[in-house]
């Protein structure tokens, strides 16, 4: 996982957005950057107003305040020029299901007023894994390989910034993990700036070096992955050979208060990443055999003790 902004050069800008539809204001107020090279995490869990942003970010809908800014100019006086160094996947990506993948690849190359070669489009085709299926009907494609599709469709015309929409909707694990493979590939090799939207954190925190987290239509959290993930409390797990002799040693005391749960032989913590070291000699000291101390901080966790803290 990369960790630090890679540049200060600016590729969205998001000043006070908002969107109202009639009563509903699914995007409240929201501002957030990404800079040259992140790989951006976009999270929030559902009716936040993720799709509605990346929506008016396209230009498909108009915001009802706040502005836009990407590659350093505005969406609102340079929409097309701005798109055009664009690719996207928003949602369920459409094709002509009669015509092959190839065909439909050719059209939507046209379509962009793109001189897109022969070469260029199996080579894209390639890199999603369906250049064995380049002449086959796209009625006949699973939703899983019409993601992949909709993904080679974007990366066509050589875009700079890449947005992708829940890009592995319908893809089983291998599909999942190729398509996370080819996100950090777009990133460190083609030098790809990518705006990720999923509700599957643990590909998210495999793959992106910032992310923010959106809730009720505003952000809650922004910065470093790495950085966010640590500056809370970890979970961490001790397995013990004696159980009760344990429970009673913590007892009564300040760790009781930290304790999580127990499962089992094993005794589970929300500690400071200080306090662990602390723990585990208090029980050798008292000779309890400790055979494991397993910390864990998810971005799932994370996401969920934003959310739940936002909701109460």
């Amino acid at each position: 996982m990369k960790e630090e902004v890679l540049s200060d050069e600016k590729i969205i800008e998001v000043q006070n957005l908002s969107k109202q539809f009639k009563e509903i204001r699914a995007v409240d107020n929201l501002s957030l950057n990404v800079y040259k090279g992140d790989v951006f995490g976009f999270l929030g869990p559902n009716g936040a107003g993720k799709s509605t942003t990346i929506r008016m970010l396209l230009s498909l809908i108009k915001p009802s305040g706040g502005n836009i800014k990407l590659f350093g100019k505005s969406l609102k006086e340079n929409r097309i020029e701005i798109l055009k160094k664009i690719g996207a996947i928003v949602e369920k990506p459409d094709f002509y299901g009669y015509m092959t993948a190839y065909k439909n690849m050719e059209i939507l190359g046209k379509i962009s007023g793109s001189n897109i070669s022969k070469k260029r489009i199996m080579e894209m085709l390639e890199l999603v894994g369906l250049h064995k299926r380049y002449k086959s009907k796209v009625k006949t494609f699973s939703h899983g390989m019409k993601q992949r599709l909709g993904l080679a469709q974007a990366l066509l015309h050589e875009p700079d910034l890449i947005i992708l929409d829940e890009p592995t909707t319908g893809l089983d694990p291998q599909g999942m993990k190729e398509i996370r493979d080819l996100i950090i590939y777009l990133s460190k090799e083609k030098k790809k700036t990518i705006f990720l939207s999923s509700h599957i954190l643990y590909e998210v925190e495999l793959v992106a070096n910032r992310m923010v987290i959106i809730d009720k239509g505003h952000a809650k959290v922004e910065g470093n992955v790495s950085d966010l993930l640590n500056s809370n409390k970890l979970k961490v797990t001790f397995e013990v050979d004696e159980i009760e002799k344990a429970k009673l040693l913590i007892n009564d005391t300040s760790w009781m208060k930290m304790l999580n749960s127990i499962v089992g032989n094993k005794l589970i913590f929300l500690l400071e990443p200080g306090e662990i070291s602390f723990l585990n000699k208090l029980f050798v000291e008292n000779n309890i055999l400790v055979s494991a101390v397993i910390p864990t901080r998810s971005l799932e966790e994370y996401f969920l003790s934003i959310t739940e803290t936002v909701s109460k």
